[in-house]
This record gives C-alpha cells, sequence and structure tokens, in this order.
C-alpha cells in the first residue's frame, strides 16, 4: 500500500465513530488533509487505494484493528489483564459497529459461507501475543503457545460478552483470567482452540442478524 493510502487511513480512523466502517469515511479522509482538495474521493479513487467493493471496507477495519494493537503497545503495565481490559477500552466507540466488523472478517470474499475462521483466529491471537509481549511475557517453548492460546480464548469470550453486556465485560474478563488455568488446559490442542474462537464469533455475528 502505499505512503498516500496510509496516511488516509489513518485520517480515516477518527471519522469511523460516527460514520461507521464505510467507503464513504474513506472518501471524506482526504477533507481531513492539511490542505485538503474542494471534493472527497470519487468511488474509482477509493477503489484504486483501498480495494473494490467490501475490500475498501475490510482494508479500513484492518487498519482499525491494527491501531488497536499500536494503542496496547503504550500501557504502561505489567498486568496482562490490564493490557487486554485496555484493548476492550478500545472497542467502545464503535461497539454497537462490531457485528457487522466481524461478520464481513468472517465472510469469503467470493461465493457463498461457511464462515472463514481464519480472520478469527488471526484477531484474538493478535491480541494475546500483543498482550505477552506488553508485559514481557518469557515463556518459551509449549508454554509460549498454550499461554497465548489461553489468552486468545479469554479475549475472545470477553469481547463477545462486552456485545451483549459492555458494563460488566471488565469483571467478566477478570473472572476468566483467574480461572486462566484452566482454560488453559482447555484451549491446550489446537483444533479445539480453533472451534471455540468461531463458536464465539459465530454468536457475535448472529447477534447482528447479518446472517
Amino acid at each position: 500500500m502505499s505512503s498516500n493510502a496510509q496516511r488516509l487511513l489513518q485520517l480515516a480512523l477518527p471519522l469511523v465513530r460516527d460514520h461507521g466502517f464505510s467507503k464513504e469515511v474513506l472518501s471524506y479522509s482526504v477533507l481531513s488533509l492539511p490542505e485538503p482538495p474542494s471534493a472527497p474521493l470519487n468511488d474509482a479513487a477509493v477503489n484504486a487505494l483501498f480495494g473494490k467493493g467490501d475490500n475498501a471496507r475490510r482494508t479500513l477495519i484492518n487498519a482499525w484493528l491494527e491501531e488497536g494493537r499500536v494503542q496496547m503497545r503504550s500501557q504502561n503495565t505489567k498486568s496482562v489483564g490490564e493490557v487486554l481490559a485496555a484493548r476492550l477500552r478500545y472497542n467502545e466507540p464503535v461497539l454497537p459497529l462490531l457485528p457487522e466488523v466481524f461478520a464481513l472478517l468472517a465472510s469469503p470474499r467470493s461465493g457463498l459461507p461457511p464462515l472463514d475462521a481464519r480472520p478469527a483466529l488471526q484477531h484474538a491471537t493478535s491480541i494475546a501475543n500483543e498482550a505477552c509481549q506488553v508485559v514481557g511475557d518469557a515463556s518459551i517453548g509449549y508454554d509460549w503457545y498454550t499461554r497465548r492460546a489461553s489468552l486468545a480464548a479469554v479475549y475472545a469470550a470477553a469481547e463477545l460478552h462486552q456485545l451483549s453486556s459492555p458494563e460488566t465485560a471488565p469483571a467478566f474478563l477478570h473472572s476468566l483470567l483467574t480461572t486462566s488455568a484452566s482454560v488453559e488446559h482447555a484451549v491446550s490442542e489446537v483444533e479445539l482452540y480453533a472451534d471455540y474462537i468461531l463458536k464465539s464469533w459465530k454468536g457475535i455475528i448472529r447477534s447482528s442478524g447479518v446472517f
């Protein structure tokens, strides 16, 4: 992606809260430049910079997810729970939009469902890995994988809970982390872990009414 497109993506992110993860946000991002043009980007320009159709929205969503990981790195703490709680707070301004976001990420780029589990796994594991890096987790070998698998499962469950009960999500996250030993055992098998995360995302998507 060009540096111009990356710059416009950063300018688009503050617009998401009020205008959603839409191509219009990408179009209007150019008006936030220090010396803006007289009109938003036309559809052809948006397609050329960010991808056609829903791919442009996926580009915007992925930029928002990456910004969430960047903000996790600013947490000055050695508590993985505090880092994950901060990531949940990052969701709050756009919480009503997330079911549609997850539905789009999990839907195939062409053809009909079934849903693609890989974005769900990548989302949860990237947050778990980022949290471990922020707190300086020193796990190695098998423990490195099980630690991240358990935290990914915990975060995915907390995020699902957040959609239906935002006020109790921090306490729910804390309760899961306090029983992380049993969670870690439950997700020690990769297939079981993948199934757990996929079921969580299916719950999020169904709650949106998109599918």
